[in-house]
């Protein structure tokens, strides 16, 4: 049952379904070509390195409530996101624009009073001038047995100075920023020639005020929003939405009414579309058996879907540190025997790290022959002398037959002892934190078609730099140019990035814009062994027209419309 319409807070289905049906991004995806096109925002270009992209709203798009949307709306929104850090499901989306990066976000070095504070990216300053923080990485020490209380005070508020003097000399810089009305600019740390694919993420949706309304916890219908549907009705039967009347194409929308049914588990759901209580069924986890029987129906469908299963190697240990190794290593795995035997066809073979089209020019492809030349290469004729390899891998029976299979056709092919580690979800995070693996199984769902994005979500040690200074914004909260609101918005401290290198190897004299390991160029160093794609299962009754399923597992609701003409075919039909 969807928990918040907060799109800060959706992660995936069917929060996010709803999310993109009340909500308009300034772009959204094509369902069938996958490719960013006109939402919220009418047009948008970029500036040659792609780092500066410039969106023109639409000046007919409205609020549920028949109030103008405005760049400033999506510029107050995305500060919002900033003040939330790590609360944001999908934060790491936002670490490619300027001052939005506060994920590794540092806590102020307490004070002399021992004042602490959990998280500086969604607290605004509070405390008292005489216990102020001191921020930015630099602290005080005063020695209280030789001085007064009056002089320490004194030392205190000259270092304060200080610290605003050299922040006044800093350059504040926050990466949204509305031109005027219907103009926005954003500002990128590194080049994104994808990036209109990622701003169609539910996370980049405009809200209306201040987000307040979002915090009792509680599902309102009244809530205002600027999709093709509103909130009609929240209970505890389900979420019904109504098309909205104020959006900018209501008339293209076909639906009038759409009623999301929650069911306790897949067979509740199989039965209520069987009675004809519900027209499309989404989210559900079939068992095989159930798989099996409902494969041959014109109204089941499947689709890739764009969450990845793969190995990624420990490349600070030898022999692993060798790309002939991990190229051996990968290229002898048979994936589609995976897919077949271990996965029950419930899986597609990845033979990239992403799935999509444009990335199948370079795909693994599968060379037992070349794999033991590789071996032999690195220094291991036969597998002679090849240490036992450790796989660690999760507590699930799945994983684990997986984990078998694998370190059969290594053991096949290259002579090559597995032992298999399994262990606690906690103990694997801290085994992949301290190297303590050569290879562990990890699975990462990317909620994007963004290629840069995706990447470093499946690499996350690749952390993008950022150059600028970005200590606070000084635009407005709010559209009202009251001091008071001023006050506020100055408040918020948006974190410098951390500047770190990237772990993944990169050409000399790599230009930013491929600071980040590319699918392409992760196929040629394999840093990972990317294994199978998972599948995405619906079923949909055949008089709903325009039903898409895609990647992103993303249904886009206003392009589906009901076929009133729609006939069942007569038994002598189907004989035919």
């Amino acid at each position: 049952m969807t928990k918040s319409f907060d799109p800060a807070l959706a992660s995936a289905p069917p929060e996010t379904d709803i999310v993109r049906a009340i909500f308009e991004c300034l772009t959204e995806i094509e369902p069938k070509t996958l490719k960013p096109i006109a939402a919220a925002a009418s047009e948008w270009k970029s500036s040659d390195d792609y780092k500066i992209w410039t969106f023109t709203l639409r000046r007919n798009a409205k609020w549920s409530n028949g109030e103008n949307i405005t760049a400033k709306d999506f510029e107050r929104s995305w500060k919002r996101l900033a003040r939330m850090g790590e609360k944001v499901v999908q934060h790491e989306l936002l670490d490619n624009i300027v001052g939005l990066n506060v994920k590794k976000a540092e806590a102020p070095v307490a004070s002399s009073s021992g004042d602490k504070f959990d998280n500086v990216s969604d607290t605004f300053s509070q405390q008292n001038p005489s216990t102020s923080n001191i921020q930015s990485g630099t602290s005080t020490v005063v020695n209280s047995a030789v001085i007064g209380i009056e002089d320490e005070n004194e030392t205190k508020l000259s270092a304060e100075k200080r610290v605003q003097n050299r922040k006044s000399k800093q350059k504040s810089t926050f990466g949204v920023e509305a031109i005027d009305n219907y103009t926005l600019k954003i500002s990128l740390v590194n080049s994104d020639k994808d990036f209109p694919a990622l701003v169609a993420h539910p996370l980049f949706s405009p809200i209306f005020g201040d987000g307040k309304n979002f915090e009792s916890g509680k599902l309102n219908a009244d809530i205002v929003t600027n999709g093709a549907f509103r909130v009609f009705s929240v209970g505890q039967d389900g979420i019904t939405l109504d098309r909205a009347g104020n959006y900018w194409n209501a008339k293209q929308v076909g639906l009038e009414r759409v009623r999301f049914v929650p069911t306790e588990n897949a067979e509740k759901a199989l039965q209520a579309y069987r009675a004809g209580e519900v027209d499309a069924v989404t989210n559900a986890e079939f068992e095989p058996l159930a798989l099996k029987l409902l494969t041959p129906f014109d109204d089941f469908r499947r689709a890739t879907h764009g969450a990845l299963n793969f190995y990624e190697f420990n490349r600070t240990k030898a022999p692993f540190n060798d790309q002939k190794v991990r190229e051996a290593m990968t290229i002898s795995i048979e994936r589609e025997l995976l897919t077949e035997d271990e996965l029950k066809d419930a899986a597609e073979p990845a033979l990239s790290f992403l799935p999509y089209e444009k990335e199948r020019t370079a795909a693994l492809t599968e060379d037992p022959i070349r794999a033991k030349e590789l071996l032999t290469q690195a220094g291991f004729p036969g597998g002679e002398n090849f240490p036992n390899v450790r796989l660690l891998i999760n507590r699930n029976n799945i994983q684990q037959k997986i984990a078998r299979s694998v370190a059969k056709m290594w053991k096949r092919h290259l002579n090559i002892n597995t032992e298999i580690i399994v262990k606690e979800s906690p103990e694997l995070d801290f085994a992949r934190d301290n190297k303590d693996f050569d290879l562990i199984r990890r699975g990462e769902v990317l909620p994007t078609l963004d290629e840069m994005v995706s990447m470093l979500k499946i690499f996350p040690s690749q952390k993008i730099k950022e150059n600028q200074s970005v200590e606070n914004s000084s635009a407005d909260e709010n559209d009202s140019n009251s001091e008071t609101e001023k006050e506020e918005s100055n408040k918020l401290n948006l974190p410098k990035t951390p500047n770190l290198e990237s772990e993944l190897s990169l050409p000399k004299g790599a230009e930013d814009s491929a600071e980040f390991l590319t699918a392409d160029k992760a196929i040629l160093e394999f840093p990972a062994i990317p294994l199978y794609f998972s599948i995405s299962y619906s079923l949909v009754k055949p008089y709903i027209k325009g039903f898409e399923t895609n990647l992103l597992d993303a249904p886009s609701l206003k392009d589906i419309e009901i076929d009133n003409s729609w006939q069942p075919k007569k038994a002598d039909d189907e004989s035919k």
